[in-house]
């Protein structure tokens, strides 16, 4: 495999990351890269490349707006120890306290009161890499605050070109979006809406849900040379014992399991680790690099991943290194939309 960071990066001119999605979501594009070469197509033409038979696998998470936006509060003898603050929540933790990424941070200091409109939260901690919030709420109640104080938590690449806005809780959500606890969206569902769907099911393609809660580590670049050195941020996933047998039904047919987005690809990877998929629950933080043997992937629908990123390794070790950086070529010269907002590809081995 290639261990150098270097050789998973390529060139992309600002203009490629997509800020918006396409209207409707299934009208982005789609290029096909598989045994034949590359074919541009759009994400309607999907059940097309499908097959009667196979099953595509669904990631249920929800996204909650984890971005919090407001105020620092410390007391001071002069009455000057109020700030801004923004806050990106990245998980929870088994204490009921709340990690996260704040802005500043190094201005931050345990027993800090914070106020998100009505929500209120403490500092419980903070290190270098991340503050612990403690809210003065939990449960459903605390998951309405957040509705209502909190706005969707946008990758740092489409936060850097404009603010979260009300759409974006719709657009930053897939259709079947069910159980809570991303951070960020498995972007390659993004692309589906209800007629996509139908027609999926028309063309005799069966349908899994898994759960991964994607977590920030998502975003975390890549630090160190030697890929083999990095540590991915684990994430908590579930297969259940009928989605496991789901896909074990569709093998022994002779149908494809073809993914649809990486989290989904890691997590079903994760119940395969010994074999065939089997029930999982709890966390992962499998990292799949070229070399590494797929056991439940037949394919994969996913968008395009930023220079130098792990998912940029995994599609490679699905598809290969050279051929992946050439379709990314391909996509550059051919006007395709980068990142979360953007086009689709669809991977067939």
């Amino acid at each position: 495999m290639s261990r150098k960071l270097s050789d998973y990066d390529f060139a992309l001119p600002d203009e490629r990351i997509a800020t918006r999605p396409a209207v409707p979501r299934s009208a982005a594009r789609m290029l096909v890269v598989d045994g034949q070469g590359f074919h541009d197509r759009g994400v309607t033409d999907l059940p097309d490349w499908l097959r009667p038979g196979d099953r595509l696998i669904l990631n249920d998470t929800r996204v909650i707006p984890a971005r919090l936006v407001g105020e620092r509060i410390r007391p001071t003898a002069d009455g000057s120890g109020r700030a801004r603050v923004e806050v990106n929540l990245t998980e929870p933790l088994a204490d009921g306290t709340w990690a996260g990424l704040a802005r500043p941070m190094r201005k931050m200091r345990p027993g800090d009161a914070l106020r998100f409109g009505d929500l209120h939260a403490t500092v419980a901690s903070k290190d270098a890499e991340r503050i612990v919030l403690r809210f003065d709420t939990s449960g459903e109640a605390l998951d309405r605050a957040l509705e209502a104080a909190g706005t969707m938590p946008l990758p740092p690449y489409i936060a850097a070109k404009r603010a979260p806005d009300e759409r974006d809780r719709d657009d930053y959500q897939t259709v079947w979006a069910e159980r809570k606890g991303a951070v960020a969206a498995p972007t390659a569902s993004l692309h589906f809406d209800p007629p996509l769907l139908d027609a999926i099911a028309r063309r005799g393609v069966d349908v899994t849900k898994v759960t991964l809660h994607v977590g920030a580590g998502t975003f975390l670049p890549v630090k160190v040379d030697d890929v083999t050195d990095h540590r991915m941020h684990a994430e908590w996933g579930e297969v259940t014992e009928r989605a496991a047998a789901e896909i074990a039904a569709t093998k022994a047919a002779g149908g494809r399991v073809i993914p649809v987005g990486t989290t989904a690809l890691r997590v079903i990877e994760t119940a395969a680790r010994t074999g065939a998929v089997a029930p999982f629950r709890g966390e992962t933080d499998i990292f799949i690099t070229p070399g590494f043997e797929f056991r439940a992937t037949d394919g994969l629908m996913t968008n395009f991943h930023l220079p130098r990123s792990t998912l940029l390794m995994l599609v490679s070790a699905l598809m290969g290194r050279d051929r992946m950086l050439a379709a990314y070529d391909h996509a550059i010269r051919g006007g395709y939309r980068f990142f979360s907002y953007g086009d689709a590809s669809l991977l067939l081995p």
